[in-house]
């Protein structure tokens, strides 16, 4: 496994590779999320890649760069066990350098959600993912559904710009009681670890009460409810979706998703869950 610490040695790695590449961007703090992506990208191309960068620009104000879980010597591990063939590990100013000026904005699927309650994170985002792909020039780039719209932000900057690569959104891996894999689990107590189950049980209760055809609006709320009673301290959202567009759905039609945002402890965790298409009227 090579690991690249700069942008030339990147490019003549890149260079000495056969065949196409598919490049796995992370920010460390490896799980078997990421390594699911790690095998996905294997089976799509005849090398696989890996980026790990904690990227500041898409951290606001207050939240948490600063303890964002760094592991570098067993991420890299982790990676060259899965038989990853090149780790890029650029820092911030080999990314932005002096004078930096120039940012990657995403109109109309960043900007509710995740985008409201982060002024800036998509922009920042969008950018750091546009540089990798240029500077890695993969075939395939994948990453995870558990973030969402983020993996549609991704798609819509990377049609928009042209580039060429291919876009592959991985379904969420989950541990076995059902939380979503992420490197923030790592900040709850075990409590909160607990407690935080009642986020992907209240959306997997709603998508089968959608699709069974109750009323959005009643679930919906329901849901929220059951957050707030297991003990998180807030709910940002907890919506019924458009999958391509984000938009927010009253009724249910067409391919949906059901995404949500929720505080406990200290911790902000997000999940999403696709709802069935509605079954169809016997005629």
């Amino acid at each position: 496994m090579q690991i690249i610490r700069s942008i030339a040695e990147l490019r003549k790695a890149r260079r000495g590779l056969a065949g196409t590449l598919s490049l796995v961007p992370t920010m460390g703090a490896l799980h078997e999320g990421h390594l699911t992506l790690v095998r996905e990208g294997r089976a799509r191309a005849d090398q696989v890649a890996a980026t790990i960068f904690v990227n500041p620009l898409q951290f606001g104000a207050g939240e948490d760069l600063g303890r964002y879980p760094r592991q570098e010597e067993q991420d890299l591990a982790l990676l060259e066990r899965e038989g990853c063939d090149l780790v890029w590990l650029p820092t911030p100013e080999q990314l932005y350098p002096a004078g930096f000026a120039t940012t990657v904005t995403v109109s109309g699927v960043s900007e509710r959600w995740e985008g409201a309650a982060r002024p800036g994170h998509f922009a920042g985002v969008a950018t750091v993912v546009a540089k990798l792909l240029l500077a890695a020039a993969p075939d395939v780039a994948l990453f995870g559904e558990k973030d969402f719209q983020q993996l549609a932000v991704i798609r819509r900057m990377a049609t928009d710009l042209g580039l060429p690569v291919q876009i592959i959104g991985v379904p969420t891996v989950r541990d076995a009681d059902g939380l979503a894999l992420s490197s923030r689990n790592a900040y709850l107590s075990a409590d909160e670890r607990t407690r935080a189950l009642a986020l992907p049980r209240a959306l997997g209760e709603a998508e089968r009460r959608i699709a069974a055809g109750e009323p959005v609006d009643g679930v919906l709320a329901e849901a929220k409810a059951a957050v707030i009673a297991s003990g998180f301290e807030s709910v940002d959202y907890l919506a019924l979706v458009d999958a391509d567009r984000l938009e927010p759905l009253e009724q249910p039609g067409g391919a949906m998703r059901l995404i949500a945002a929720a505080t406990i402890g200290s911790t902000r965790l997000i999940d999403n869950m696709a709802v069935s298409s509605m079954p169809q009227e016997p005629r």
